[in-house]
């Protein structure tokens, strides 16, 4: 495994590829599913949110099992629990879609865990920040085709298809995960016989989130951003009726290829040397600040707001995370790396979750609109917050 782009990378894209096709149909079939049932916007984004609290809780113990028993041993184990709850979906209603979301988001800690470390430890450090924008890519890439597809099903009215899909990107994940294969951590990475006991405790470990300054503060731009993020996927299925021109599968579309295609056309682009980079930062959210300004305004301005705000959003969505992420595994103490990884990525999950969670409440006493303007707001706190006098080279390595 020498590139990025080397063949037993590329079946570990095709595996995230299939892995989240799910999520993109879900995304869009959940809300509508539950405005039919006259479920408010608050349940809306408790069930959607479920999902990756869930994950989000999971993901440091997700580093240390994979630490323990490697990436391929886990992966096997919750594909087959992510078939199921895929399944639970095409039988169960809202209660059930809470628990499959639990479920599924349980997997996707995982999941995720097991692909990114497999690929930080398998690749060299300069093609790191490569590997994991293709990931990224490859897990954002359902997103151009599903929300058309969970579309045409919810206007069609036909579940049947609904189900078809849900047990077919099941068997296929399956088969595609089971071949799969991943390189060894590399030895250095392996803490030496004499020092086992000297890594954090898990609960020592969350301290770290605070302790930590170059952790503490990828963390807070990935909590806000991710807010954002969650927001727009939780309620643009129900916001765009209120658009003139405004249509939630081509907003989605729009965001989904805005991602792909940033995160190919600019994957060298995103620093890989361990420095903080002001600058970079500090551009990605004013873009992500602007999305949200964009589409909290298209309720007045009309289509064209809407559809620049996913533009924009795409792009940010598409250079944050593999840019803290790559950051993260130059500066990290190596002994502990996976787990505070895991903790990152946590923040991530915990920000998408809070986007439906918290801002659904917000939507339901204000308005979509306001509710839009806040997370613009938040964003742009988050430009102040990312500058730093000067770049620091990567420390406890």
């Amino acid at each position: 495994m020498r590139g990025a782009l080397s063949w037993p990378f590329m079946r570990l894209y095709m595996l995230t590829l299939l892995y989240f096709s799910a999520n993109s149909i879900l995304n869009v079939i959940i809300p509508l599913k539950g405005e039919s049932l006259g479920a408010t916007n608050t349940t809306i984004g408790v069930i959607m949110g479920a999902y990756l609290f869930t994950t989000m809780f999971f993901r440091p113990w997700a580093g240390k099992m994979i630490q323990k028993y490697g990436p391929i041993r886990v992966l096997r184990t919750i594909l087959i629990i992510n078939g199921l709850a895929l399944i639970l979906y095409t039988f169960t209603g809202l209660e059930g879609y809470f628990v499959a979301r639990m479920l599924q988001g349980a997997c996707t800690a995982f999941f995720s865990m097991a692909l990114q470390l497999g690929i930080i430890d398998a690749l060299p450090e300069k093609d790191r920040s490569q590997g994991i924008s293709m990931y990224s890519l490859c897990a954002s890439m359902p997103g151009i085709i599903g929300p058309l597809l969970a579309l045409g099903i919810w206007q069609a009215g036909d579940m049947n298809s609904f189900t078809a899909a849900m047990i077919v990107i099941a068997i296929f994940t399956g088969i595609v995960g089971y071949s799969a294969k991943m390189d060894q951590q590399p030895a250095e990475a392996q803490p030496a016989p004499g020092q086992q006991g000297q890594g954090s405790t898990m609960f020592e470990s969350f301290g770290q989130l605070f302790k930590n300054p170059h952790l503490f503060k990828c963390s807070v731009l990935m909590l806000i951003a991710s807010l954002v993020f969650g927001a727009v996927t939780t309620f643009i299925p129900l916001y765009a009726a209120q658009i003139e021109g405004g249509n939630a599968a081509i907003y989605l579309m729009l965001q989904a290829g805005a991602v792909v295609v940033a995160r190919f056309a600019l994957r060298k682009k995103i620093p890989s040397d361990g420095k903080w980079h002001s600058a970079f930062v500090m551009v990605i959210m004013l873009m992500l600040a602007a999305a949200a300004l964009c589409v909290s305004f298209s309720e007045m301005g009309g289509a064209f707001l809407f559809y620049a705000g996913a533009g924009l959003m795409g792009i940010a969505q598409a250079l944050l995370y593999p840019t803290l992420t790559t950051y993260l595994s130059f500066v990290l103490p190596q002994l502990n790396r996976n787990v505070f990884i895991g903790l990152f990525i946590a923040t991530a999950d915990l920000g998408v979750s809070l986007g439906g969670v918290i801002m659904g409440p917000v939507a339901d006493i204000f308005s979509y609109s306001f509710m839009y303007m806040l997370c613009a707001i938040l964003g742009a706190s988050m430009i102040v917050f990312s500058y730093e006098r000067r770049s620091k080279s990567s420390l406890g390595r």
